[in-house]
């Protein structure tokens, strides 16, 4: 697969869809995770969901990172900081109650820290992408 299929398929994963990968063509199919939208209209996947459900063995379902995988990121993201005060209040909001919440409010008002944890965070998941396509050796 090519780096901005990767790309593709870890940004949509970050956005809570569900993405499959056809073993021989490597064509992605992105669909809605119900459980993660659950107001979106699934009358408009209905032609997608269908299609795979044909032919289920073969596609591969590429996992998102559960809360603790994503947790962990946020943590290693905290040690790459060496803006000593950010560090301080990004351990801080960890440790509350909503941590997801706390972490992402403080890095939308941490200035240039904003763009360098997307970034962190899409090289991550490309990771986690990558990881399970060698993994099932497609």
């Amino acid at each position: 697969m090519t780096k901005e299929q990767i790309k593709e398929i870890a940004g949509n994963l970050d956005m809570g869809f569900r993405c499959l990968v056809h073993k021989k063509s490597l064509e992605l199919k992105f669909i809605t995770d119900e459980g993660k939208h659950p107001d979106m209209e699934l009358e408009s996947w209905a032609a997608e969901l269908k299609a795979i459900k044909k032919a289920r063995s073969q596609y591969l379902e590429i996992e998102g990172m559960d809360s603790r995988d994503s947790f962990r990121v946020m943590e290693e993201f905290i040690e790459w900081v060496d803006d000593e005060q950010l560090r301080e209040k990004l351990r801080q909001a960890l440790i509350r109650p909503r941590p997801f919440w706390n972490f992402k409010f403080e890095i939308d008002n941490s200035g240039p820290f904003r763009d360098k944890w997307f970034a962190f965070k899409e090289k991550q998941l490309m990771e986690w992408v990558e990881e399970q396509l060698l993994r099932n050796n497609v």
